[in-house]
């Protein structure tokens, strides 16, 4: 074979190699967009969206709150001493456990930690022996009635008992009003 028939069969070898064919164009094209500016957009486009919709699909899902149970144990009746307030339910479970007297009987009762006027959450002032609004001033005695500021009545009770393991057990879904004569239910106090 001549020398220029092993040239032009070279050269027509070499355009049909695989970097001159279609397959040979694709691979250059992903390796130009892999490492190009063009493939950094494309890679922050496809997080954004991914980052959009598993956000659409977190925001399906409803964000629970965990109240706490309306029915609880506060301990043994023995526990609590005459006269005082006990006051370490009141974050967890929005309540105060008084062994107090009310009408000239001592009882152990259960008042909601919750101001009459507008929902504020009043102080125990141990030295001042009364619940005290921060927001508007209003006063309570121990026995929950209301003696000052823009409270209209009294703080309402919640329902408590003597379980059977010798536990008081509160309660909240039972509360009981002073003004309605509802302080006098046997359910809104235990005797002492």
């Amino acid at each position: 074979m001549p020398e220029h028939a092993i040239e032009a069969a070279a050269t027509s070898a070499s355009r049909t190699s695989p970097d001159h064919s279609r397959r040979g164009f694709f691979r250059r094209a992903a390796v130009l967009l892999v490492g190009s500016p063009l493939a950094v957009g494309f890679t922050a486009l496809t997080a954004t969206f991914l980052a959009w919709f598993l956000g659409s699909v977190r925001f399906m899902f409803p964000n629970v709150l965990i109240e706490p149970p309306l029915r609880f144990r506060v301990g043994k009746l023995e526990n609590y001493e005459p006269g005082k307030v006990e006051t370490k339910y009141t974050d967890r479970f929005g309540v105060w456990i008084v062994r107090g007297e009310f009408q000239g009987k001592p009882q152990i009762y259960v008042l909601r930690a919750v101001c009459t006027h507008l929902g504020c959450t009043p102080i125990w002032l141990e030295s001042e022996q009364k619940f005290k609004c921060p927001c508007h001033g209003s006063g309570f005695h121990k026995d929950g009635m209301h003696f000052e500021g823009p409270a209209p009545r009294p703080l309402e009770r919640f329902a408590i008992r003597v379980a059977d393991d010798d536990q008081l057990e509160v309660d909240k879904s039972r509360t009981f009003r002073q003004e309605l004569g509802e302080w006098e239910d046997p359910d809104s106090f235990v005797p002492v």
